[in-house]
């Protein structure tokens, strides 16, 4: 399952959080642990370089892209083989949506399309869409029509 997907810019600022099967109580934990090992680790970093880390019994794939760094948090099956494919789906997506990687304003210009992006690629916990194409005509904003 995947547990968590975590974004931030590079003070720590937690811009986007999608939480699965985690108790809220245990959710400051994890914010606060994720933005610790992306400050002691990421500072540097080139786009989308994966690192890896395990807490616990669960994985964590982690990377940064633009100003933005991304969190993907797993347990059981989603080790961090299935967690790499699944924050290069993500990375993709953002990408995709704007355009390059993103600076922490263009990300929050772009936040409800990244929002639904994020929740065609992972839902309830498990990878649902991996093809850019598929999710690009999932997430297509269209205007309400006068039926």
């Amino acid at each position: 399952m995947i547990l968590a997907v975590l974004f931030s810019n590079s003070e720590g600022n937690i811009l986007v959080e999608r939480f699965h099967g985690v108790p809220s109580e245990e959710r400051l934990h994890w914010r606060s642990f994720l933005v610790k090992l992306g400050a002691d680790n990421l500072k540097g970093a080139k786009n989308e370089e994966l690192f890896v880390a395990s807490h616990k019994s669960v994985y964590i794939v982690y990377t940064v892209l633009g100003d933005v760094c991304i969190y993907v948090v797993g347990k059981d099956d989603y080790d961090e083989l299935a967690l790499s494919e699944v924050i290069f789906v993500i990375t993709s997506a953002v990408k995709d949506v704007c355009g390059k990687p993103p600076t922490e304003r263009l990300f929050l210009d772009k936040y409800g399309r990244i929002c639904l992006c994020l929740d065609e690629i992972v839902w309830k916990g498990m990878l649902e869409n991996t093809e850019k194409d598929r999710i690009r005509r999932l997430i297509r904003l269209k205007p309400p029509t006068d039926v």
